[in-house]
């Protein structure tokens, strides 16, 4: 471990020799890939049935979101690397037991759910560009993301995830290609429209609880703990005061990028559809498949083959991510080894549980559950979940009894509790239309 933690400081290292790009590969790392994973199939579901059901009245949504879900992702990055633990590891050891297993169940099942609709839709694309029997491809991809996480060096690893981001243009191409008119987009993006109804409630929830996920906390958080055990003179800051600065402005700038990538992405999505389905009179969409084949007659062949392979390169971005955060959670609450630098044989529990959260998702698309109706509202369920998630990581990140010299105060502390209240908002007036 040391070897490689040595090798990642010389690599940093010599950032001043390399070009611009080069220095920017080298400065973002878990922030960014924590947000590119956010836009994968199942999301840019979400985002394409927001496009078609409310067309460019919806884009506002994801300007207003990212300084709300940079704040609260950079407050879970800051537990990580100021405790030396996990979400997950920090609830075991300062929170009653039952708050614990009941938040490692949902995020574990949500996980699952999630990792089955993403296979599902993977595999749907490549039948689509290419034919063949989906079922066969579920099992291929699955094996393909899991593989490369158990297997791959982590180092290896991260560069493979970084890359993978790329693949997220796909959708900015496909922007281009659908004629938006740029003076109504604009109108969406800067004046808020909210109508009082449940379906536009429910699609907000549900854009809500893609954009600001649980296990999108609980990887950030475990991440930056990897990054910190990796580096030889690294410690956790409680225990290293001198290192917060440099860390704390790092964070910061990755998660900022990360964030702002991530609404860049799927604003792109919303806008495509916005433009080409809505215009059509194309008002539902179950899944990121049937985004994209009812795009080829509306907005032509390129876009349909655009459109699909995004999704095939975001689900290969978020599967591991997905399992990734399940291992952990369980993991860390269990207390046994986790880490991704570490070898199967080091922890074999951590990876049997990442192996088994792509096995049971994989699971799910030989069954007759819709993954794709049961993925929309398991965004529904998340965003719901969210909130008592993210209530308990604003008080972890105030305790200094866990967070030693560097609780969360100021204004990054006001923007936590600002993105907890809206999602709590959106649960609540979401109940109300139902009710009432």
């Amino acid at each position: 471990m040391t070897e490689v933690g040595s090798q990642i400081e010389q690599g940093q290292s010599n950032t001043l020799t390399k070009g611009p790009f080069q220095r920017f590969l080298r400065t973002i790392g878990p922030g960014f890939i924590t947000g590119a994973s956010d836009d994968d199939p199942s999301g840019i579901g979400t985002y394409s049935q927001a496009g078609a059901q409310l067309g460019l009245n919806v884009g506002w949504v994801m300007l207003f979101t990212v300084p709300l879900m940079a704040a609260i992702q950079e407050i879970a990055a800051r537990i990580g690397r100021t405790t030396g633990k996990g979400i997950s590891g920090n609830l075991s050891r300062h929170y009653p037991a039952p708050l614990l297993y009941l938040v490692v169940m949902f995020l574990f099942v949500a996980n699952v759910i999630n990792i089955g609709a993403d296979l599902s839709a993977m595999a749907d694309a490549l039948k689509l560009l290419i034919g063949g029997p989906s079922p066969l491809y579920v099992i291929a991809f699955a094996i393909i993301c899991i593989g490369a996480i158990v297997f791959l060096d982590y180092t290896r690893y991260v560069k493979v995830l970084k890359w993978t981001t790329l693949s997220l243009f796909a959708y900015v191409i496909a922007m281009f290609a659908a004629n938006v008119p740029w003076a109504d987009a604009a109108k969406g993006l800067f004046i808020p429209h909210i109508e009082w109804s449940g379906a536009f409630l429910t699609t907000l929830l549900a854009i809500l609880g893609t954009t600001i996920s649980p296990y999108l906390f609980f990887w950030q958080a475990s991440q930056e703990v990897e990054e910190e055990e990796l580096k030889p003179t690294a410690r956790p800051l409680r225990w290293a005061p001198w290192q917060a600065a440099g860390a704390f402005q790092r964070i910061r700038a990755d998660t900022l990028v990360g964030m702002a990538f991530s609404n860049l992405i799927a604003l792109a999505i919303i806008l495509t559809t916005a433009a080409t389905l809505h215009k059509a009179g194309v008002t539902e969409i179950a899944s990121s498949t049937d985004a994209a084949k009812a795009l080829e007659p509306v907005a032509g062949k390129f876009a349909f083959i655009i459109f699909s392979a995004g999704i095939i390169g975001t689900g290969l971005l978020a599967v591991p991510v997905l399992a990734g955060s399940a291992a952990f959670a369980v993991g860390e609450a269990m207390r046994w080894p986790v880490g991704l630098q570490r070898k199967p044989k080091q922890a074999a529990a951590f990876y049997s549980t990442l192996a088994a959260a792509a096995a049971l998702g994989t699971g799910i698309t030989l069954t007759p559950i819709d993954p794709i109706e049961a993925l929309y509202w398991s965004a529904v369920i998340n965003g719901i979940f969210a909130v008592p998630v993210m209530t308990v990581m604003m008080l972890m990140a105030s305790r200094k009894d866990i967070m030693g010299e560097f609780p969360v105060q100021g204004w990054l502390r006001s923007l936590g509790w600002l993105s907890t209240l809206i999602m709590a908002a959106s649960s609540l007036g979401l109940a109300a239309q139902w009710f009432w």
